[in-house]
């Protein structure tokens, strides 16, 4: 069975960065879109950042210019570079994948665990 682990997450001071990755496990083929979403307490789980397959990238706009995300298809890992965090980067960060091949499988789509960003003072 396909899981994505997360990595990374943790506390960090207003200004300060923190990485994330996300990797498929098991017998994994291909996979679409890749990316992240996060969910601040008591909201809406939102699109933070994707990257599709052919490398096109899309930022929600309170993001732009301070994340970067990226893939290693080699690897099948997905990462979030986060710069210039602030207090509302907090939340539970879970990464998704889009149109997984894995095994004699397909899944339309697949969740990661989640990881916790706080940003505080």
């Amino acid at each position: 069975q396909v899981r994505l682990v997360e990595r990374g997450g943790g506390l960090v001071q207003p200004g300060g960065s923190l990485s994330l990755s996300c990797t498929a496990s098991g017998t994994v083929f291909s996979i679409d879109d890749m990316g992240w979403y996060r969910q601040a307490p008591g909201k809406e789980r939102e699109l933070v950042a994707i990257v599709t397959s052919g490398g096109a990238t899309n930022y929600d706009d309170s993001v732009k210019g301070r994340f970067t995300v990226s893939r290693d298809d080699s690897r099948f890992t997905v990462y979030l570079q986060m710069g210039d965090l602030q207090i509302e980067d907090t939340g539970v960060y879970f990464c998704h994948a889009d149109k997984v091949h894995a095994g004699s499988r397909r899944y339309l789509e697949l969740w990661g665990q989640g990881a916790l960003v706080t940003v505080r003072s």
